[in-house]
């Protein structure tokens, strides 16, 4: 059975736009197009709702950041080409995508040892290496040393790629990879709760 992205969408109680980014950051295989419609396998549709939390009880921090971006597009910043997330980018274009430029307080940023990065409430990258980190002239910071441990080709599987083996970087990333990880932010940057006992 196929779904209509609105039909996808209510299904998973979000937005459209929301459930729009997965499909626009070619997350979700199995999709055909009617016309200008896209159509969603009902599995798919259904592995996503099932999809588990992150364990964020499981870190060593009573809190971390979470880099909430959009589907990826050209950057500003002349140091890089790309900005946001795609599962088609390169690991190396995908990692200057999500290191920077973002307004966030950098301590609390590398106080919590990873950063999971969510599209649409779902961790599809995980950054480590969040100890050094630059500041522009806009506010924003980034972290040039900042590693990809990880990130997401296939949502429904999910479907895993690691590109860190350095420290604790494998399991920080099977550890959030595809999980749902829900954060209220006005910006790029959201703070929540972690292993509360830290």
């Amino acid at each position: 059975m196929l779904l209509t992205t609105g039909q996808a969408a209510e299904e998973l109680g979000c937005a459209i736009t929301t459930f729009r980014r997965l499909v626009r950051a070619e997350l979700l295989p199995g999709l055909s197009r009617r016309g200008v419609r896209v159509m969603v396998p009902l599995e798919a549709v259904q592995a996503l709702s099932t999809r588990h939390h992150a364990p964020l009880d499981q870190l060593d921090s009573p809190e971390v950041a979470v880099l909430r971006v959009d589907t990826v597009q050209p950057a500003k910043e002349p140091d890089r080409a790309w900005t946001g997330f795609s599962s088609f980018l390169a690991p190396d274009d995908l990692l200057s995508a999500l290191r920077g430029w973002w307004r966030c307080d950098p301590a609390a940023v590398a106080a919590g040892q990873v950063l999971p990065v969510t599209l649409s409430g779902y961790v599809v990258a995980v950054l480590t290496g969040l100890q050094q980190w630059e500041k522009n002239t806009q506010g924003r910071h980034a972290f040039p040393k900042a590693r990809l441990a990880g990130y997401v080709t296939d949502l429904v599987t999910p479907h895993t790629v690691m590109t860190s083996h350095v420290n604790d970087d494998p399991h920080l990333a099977g550890l959030l990879l595809g999980t749902r990880l829900v954060s209220h932010s006005g910006g790029a940057v959201a703070y929540v709760p972690a292993n509360a006992t830290a």
